[in-house]
């Protein structure tokens, strides 16, 4: 592992350590309640993951993840901070407000378990869509530094962007988890963002990635099998 791949790691540790205290934050500071089970729960659920990413997927797609890269583009690296940082923010610091306050009293305690369900199966198919997409990068770029081709296997065989399913997902899953109505505006907008970087992906990657354009007519979907 060279040095640069080495810093990368170290980078997305650091990142995964900043954004749980973040995200610890913005659930408990407002909510004023060290009690918040779901709030633990969820908590839990992101520390685990982070370090089940870090033990399997391969250095250099760490790296690759753990900052915008080289020929990034500038549109997207904006989409990406406000899909998968600002609007996850939102929806805890909106849920922790609400647990404080009472705003969702009338929410079916039943319907959280519902919402982890969703959550955890979102988070499952992005983990996958990383393991079996050596390229998955955090923002969009054409990576010739590192031999960018087409992934087709894994969940690639059945929609084109697997991770951005698994994230509308989580968004939607995770006010559910929380018990919070209202964290569900913040967690949709995240949710619609996510459908339109799809969009612009999809359309960037039949332009630009050899092969993509032969890979979208034998995948026809991008995110929902029969659909879209």
């Amino acid at each position: 592992m060279n040095s640069d791949t080495k810093r990368g790691v170290a980078r997305w540790i650091f990142k995964s350590i900043v954004y749980t205290v973040l995200f610890g934050l913005a659930l408990f500071v407002p909510s004023g309640d060290l009690g918040w089970g779901w709030g633990w729960g969820y908590l839990a659920i992101y520390v685990i993951n982070q370090i089940i990413l870090t033990a399997i997927l391969p250095r250099d797609l760490l790296a690759e993840r753990s900052k915008p890269q080289e020929g990034s583009k500038g549109w997207d690296i904006v989409l990406a901070s406000v899909a998968a940082l600002l609007a996850p923010l939102v929806v805890y610091l909106v849920a922790g407000f609400d647990r404080g306050r009472g705003w969702s009293e009338t929410f079916p305690p039943a319907l959280s378990i519902v919402g982890l369900g969703v959550m955890v199966g979102g988070i499952a198919l992005s983990d996958w869509a990383m393991v079996a997409n050596k390229f998955f990068s955090g923002v969009i770029r054409i990576q010739a530094d590192r031999g960018h081709t087409v992934e087709t296997g894994g969940p690639y065989r059945f929609v084109r962007h697997p991770g951005y399913v698994g994230g509308i997902l989580h968004h939607l899953g995770a006010p559910l988890m929380l018990g919070s109505w209202w964290a569900l505006i913040p967690g949709g907008i995240g949710a619609l963002l996510f459908v339109l970087r799809t969009a612009l992906e999809d359309k960037t990657l039949q332009q630009e990635l050899p092969g993509y354009a032969e890979y979208a007519q034998r995948t026809r979907y991008r995110l929902l099998p029969g659909v879209w």
